[in-house]
């Protein structure tokens, strides 16, 4: 699914079925960084582009930090 023409609710889907195979393959329990590092995983298998810990850029008024904040993960450039 490298389509980057892919609506985020059709992404959204794929995240959350492959967070759900996860879950129930792996149950809780583990640190947060080994669910994001699997999840990651599990959708390049889907074929998706997945970038992990992706900074993003943050403006208020006149300010722009330019990693105000940081993405667990961003699916093809949309999630």
């Amino acid at each position: 699914m490298d389509d980057l023409h892919l609506t985020e609710n059709s992404i959204a889907t794929e995240v959350i079925d492959a967070a759900f195979k996860i879950h129930k393959a792996l149950g809780p329990g583990l640190l947060e960084s080994v669910y994001e590092r699997i999840l990651e995983h599990e959708l390049r298998n889907r074929d998706f582009q997945v970038g992990r810990q992706q900074p993003l850029q943050v403006r208020y008024g006149t300010l722009t930090f330019d990693e105000g904040f940081r993405a667990d993960l961003v699916i093809n450039r949309k999630v």
